[in-house]
């Protein structure tokens, strides 16, 4: 059995149970906040980040390479296309999903969702940079109807937790969607895989966590400490 250790707002986490949802892989889920200190969390992940699993053959991090190991373990259902050159091509929009637009509209979320402040020269050089970017991924990218063209893949997960975030913060921070005003229609695409199983349990797994999260604040809150 498959433990997976994390937490339900990480959108990599999600990633990761998206794709065991999809493949109906038998798991178990272990809450974990990022950089605990313990050597049960640095054992399994170096950088204290989440998500990791744990198998019956020892630990992994890192959500690509969790993904990619859960292809190679249960290949049915096939969430990678049969050819090299097909599945290669899944990969690289995985990596500019969560390399250059997620990592880099990662550095508006203290802004964004966590009431503090991003610096207006950061703002433009984040705003820059994804406009550069969501216009490469814009040329990658097929919709047609999924991410990766007509069947739904690995980077469908990707695409599913990290695009909202993307818009979300840029409009939070610069004012401005930028996915949108750059024509990715990424509500259609998004309001589309939300209609699968997969992608429900994981949104309502998260709204969960989120209410607890704003109970838990306005509680102490309300107890002065």
């Amino acid at each position: 059995m498959i433990t997976l250790c994390g937490f339900a707002l990480s959108n990599y986490y999600n990633k990761v149970k998206m794709v065991l949802l999809e493949k109906g892989i038998p798991f178990t889920e272990e809450r974990v906040l990022t950089g605990l200190k313990d050597e049960a969390v640095l054992g399994a992940s170096p950088l204290a980040k989440v998500p990791f699993i744990r198998t019956a053959d020892g630990t992994l991090c890192e959500s690509e390479v969790i993904v990619q190991y859960l292809e190679e373990l249960q290949p049915e259902p096939a969430m990678l296309p049969g050819g090299a050159f097909e599945r290669a091509k899944v990969r690289e929009l995985t990596t500019f999903i969560e390399l250059h637009l997620e990592l880099v509209a990662r550095e508006l979320y203290p802004q964004a969702f966590f009431g503090g402040t991003v610096s207006e020269a950061n703002q433009a050089r984040v705003h820059k940079l994804l406009v550069k970017n969501i216009a490469a991924f814009k040329r990658l990218a097929k919709f047609s109807p999924h991410v990766a063209g007509e069947a739904f893949s690995t980077a469908d997960c990707a695409a599913y937790v990290s695009l909202p975030l993307v818009a979300m913060a840029s409009k939070a921070v610069l004012g401005t969607d930028l996915l949108s005003e750059g024509g990715v229609d990424w509500k259609a695409y998004i309001k589309r895989v939300g209609e699968r199983p997969s992608a429900q349990r994981v949104s309502a797994d998260r709204k969960t966590e989120q209410d607890a999260q704003i109970a838990a604040i306005k509680a102490k809150a309300a107890s002065g400490t």
